[in-house]
């Protein structure tokens, strides 16, 4: 199920399965005043998703910094100068982009992990009453 435009650039930016399974939304729906609700299977394999783009943006670092080492001036020239320097305020540039998606997704899935565990110990101590001793 892809909602509206915004699912649909998603989508098309990274591939239908990037929403899970059949291109499944995870949550609950409705937008119940700042209420989200998911079961543990569904938390867990969204902490998966997040943390295997994250691998793919520390990856995209990795590639960022190497090729900001192999820039070299083709001449001693002003215009070669120049096409270095254009390079490396372009490469600044997407390497500063990229540190921004590293840190936001970082704590994205800080929270995640946060919200699963008050999640266990909720689920945990609503149970507690039902068990036998």
């Amino acid at each position: 199920m892809i909602i509206g435009e915004a699912g649909q650039a998603v989508q098309a930016v990274w591939g239908g399965d990037i929403l899970g399974e059949g291109g499944r939304v995870y949550g609950g729906g409705g937008g119940g005043g700042g209420r989200f609700e998911m079961d543990p299977e569904e938390l867990a394999s969204v902490i998966g998703q997040w943390e295997a783009e994250l691998d793919k943006i520390a990856d995209d670092r990795d590639k960022i910094n190497y090729i900001i080492g192999l820039i070299t001036s083709p001449g001693k020239d002003q215009v070669s100068s120049g096409y270095v320097s254009t390079t490396m305020d372009s490469l600044a540039a997407l390497q500063t982009q990229n540190d921004s998606m590293l840190k936001y997704v970082q704590g994205y899935v800080k929270k995640l992990k946060e919200a699963q565990t008050k999640t266990v110990a909720t689920d945990h101590g609503l149970a507690d009453p039902f068990r036998t001793v």
